[in-house]
């Protein structure tokens, strides 16, 4: 029997790591994902799902999904990723992190396999998810995928519901050149029969989730199209929202403790999808609802998106990290009062970089930094490139040094904005 750390080591050392590695640990089919999740009586039949893609948004939406259905009193499973402290923060039950000794126990009893199958370190931690998820019977299981959806390895599940949340460029190197090409990707988590929200109308790729649809006779709605924003305002700590339910006609009322604006969104995907599942037979009330979606970050435990950490200085931590995620991070800046801008920033190589950093404000001091792993991009070249956009400031090794700096510059009236990987984050906290 190995400790929880020599079972995490090995699994890092051993398996392929996309979040590490990059591309060369994407797997192109399901044959492992099938071949592990066989070897473990196909623990994927034992359970009901909800599965959730898209490019920006999706983790946020599966807490909000966990967090309701837990006040409605079921056993829920919540499958997301990457990890920001620790890997058992993946796998969930009712805001529980997965058991040590379950990590533990699975590994070794997958060891053996590992020659023959040779799967990713994702598609081993979606069999672990799958198989814990049934050995503790959960009612429902809210499950991310991690990279695209047709062949992402959590797309052997048959759900009661399909969420697709906002689609924009992202790991194009992947999914496609062009927001069609990505849509259609993230549209293969549609199954036969299914009904599929989709959070954002996008004009430009509607269509493909309209005939994929089509093809798989999956019922279709777009989220934006039953419900409205009639308001909103935003604090600290939450933001709360008016929303018409433009088929009953009838305004609802809701506070978040997820204060960044861009959850508006997010929210008409869950609240869209809640009332599809509350007709096939869900008991969810409007109280579980608004108790779910005040407690997020309480009930699920997640962090990182627009994450208040300090008051004074401000101090902000959001994993946003391509050009539709900065840009939301942009506009929430402008309902925040402070004196002086001082933004941590940091990103993997293998990110549109070039896209990205013009977004950025040039009034800020930028305090560029490098996450420790090996697809990070070097500090000294993103600060070589903020400084062709405009942005100065200076590079850190360490995302701790370039933190440690911006709070010896920071006065309490100022702002620190930590953004542009999980990783950076996660080294921050």
């Amino acid at each position: 029997m190995h400790t929880y750390a020599e079972t995490l080591d090995f699994l890092y050392q051993r398996l392929p790591m996309f979040t590490k590695v990059g591309a060369s640990a994407f797997k192109k089919d399901l044959h492992n994902t099938i071949a592990l999740l066989e070897l473990n009586d196909n623990p994927h039949h034992r359970f009901k799902s909800v599965h959730v893609a898209g490019t920006n948004g999706k983790g946020s939406s599966s807490h909000m999904l966990a967090a309701i259905f837990q006040q409605a009193g079921y056993k829920t499973g919540l499958y997301t990723s990457p990890h920001l402290l620790d890997f058992r923060e993946r796998i969930r039950i009712n805001g529980q992190m997965i058991s040590e000794a379950f990590v533990i126990d699975f590994t070794e009893k997958m060891r053996m396999h590992l020659d023959t199958i040779s799967p990713s370190f994702f598609e081993l931690t979606v069999a672990m998810a799958f198989a814990y998820f049934a050995a503790e019977q959960v009612d429902i299981a809210i499950i991310e995928t991690g990279l695209g959806g047709r062949l992402d390895s959590t797309n052997v599940i048959r759900p009661e519901l399909s969420l697709i949340t906002n689609i924009s460029y992202d790991h194009k190197n992947l999914l496609g050149e062009t927001l069609a090409e990505i849509a259609a990707e993230k549209a293969g988590i549609i199954k036969a029969g299914v009904p599929a929200v989709i959070s954002e109308t996008q004009t430009d790729i509607k269509y493909i989730f309209e005939q994929k649809a089509a093809a798989e006779n999956a019922p279709l709605h777009f989220a934006d199209q039953e419900w409205m924003a009639d308001g909103s305002r935003i604090s600290l700590s939450q933001l709360e929202l008016t929303l018409l339910d433009t088929r009953q006609q009838q305004m609802h009322h809701f506070k978040l403790d997820l204060s960044g604006q861009y959850q508006e969104k997010n929210v008409m995907g869950v609240l869209s999808a809640i009332k599809i599942l509350q007709q096939r037979g869900w008991h969810i009330t409007q109280e579980h609802i608004h108790a779910g979606l005040s407690h997020v970050k309480k009930l699920t435990g997640l962090r990182g998106r627009w994450d208040v950490v300090n008051e004074h200085p401000l101090t902000v931590l959001d994993v946003g990290h391509n050009e539709a995620g900065i840009i939301e991070i942009m506009q929430q800046l402008k309902h925040v009062n402070y004196q002086q801008l001082h933004i941590v920033a940091g990103f993997v190589k293998d990110k549109e970089v070039e896209k990205v950093l013009p977004l950025f404000p040039s009034t800020a001091h930028y305090y560029f930094c490098k996450a420790q792993i090996p697809r990070a991009l070097d500090e000294v070249t993103l600060a070589e490139m903020g400084a062709a956009c405009g942005l100065e400031g200076r590079a850190y090794a360490t995302v701790q040094e370039a933190l440690q700096a911006a709070k010896q510059h920071a006065h309490p009236d100022d702002m620190i904005l930590i953004c542009g990987s999980f990783f950076i984050v996660a080294e921050a906290m």
